[in-house]
């Protein structure tokens, strides 16, 4: 496992959740929900985020439907993932799979009696928890960078 902070973001329409682990990779953690409706302030906050924390990666969730299969939503993720590599660079960006992550971290926040109107923002926080702790999970078993590398295409 290697060692340092990550950053995951799960990329929506309206906001764009974000969360970073300790520098051991052990607890993922909720950092903020950026609105993600003006890309360029989005990009500028994530930039702002990354400079902050200093991670070795950021991951971004990768939406697939059941079945593998990828959408329009992913081929957004895809994009938007492109458009941070471009920022961020030199720090490398992963696409990891995110099936199911806004439905579970729905129902985690409904189980613990946060209400859906007052929960939308911290959701987004929760599904980046849940996108982070999957890939770091991922490393610890595989030895390997969980995910897929982003090209910086300048």
């Amino acid at each position: 496992m290697r060692r340092g902070r990550r950053i995951a973001v799960d990329v929506g329409d309206a906001r764009i959740g974000v969360a970073s682990c300790d520098p051991d990779g052990i607890l993922a953690t909720p950092v903020e929900t950026v609105p993600g409706r003006d890309v360029p302030a989005a990009l500028r906050r994530l930039a702002a985020i990354v400079e902050e924390y200093q991670p070795i990666e950021v991951v971004v969730g990768l939406p697939r439907s059941l079945n593998g299969t990828e959408g329009p939503a992913a081929a957004k993720a895809r994009t938007f993932a492109r458009s941070v590599a471009k920022v961020i660079a030199p720090v490398p960006v992963r696409l990891v799979d995110e099936r199911m992550t806004t439905v579970t971290a729905t129902r985690g926040l409904r189980a613990s009696g946060v209400k859906a109107k007052k929960g939308r923002s911290v959701v987004d926080q929760a599904a980046a928890v849940i996108i982070l702790q999957s890939a770091l999970e991922t490393e610890r078993a595989s030895g390997k960078p969980p995910g897929e590398g982003v090209e910086v295409v300048i």
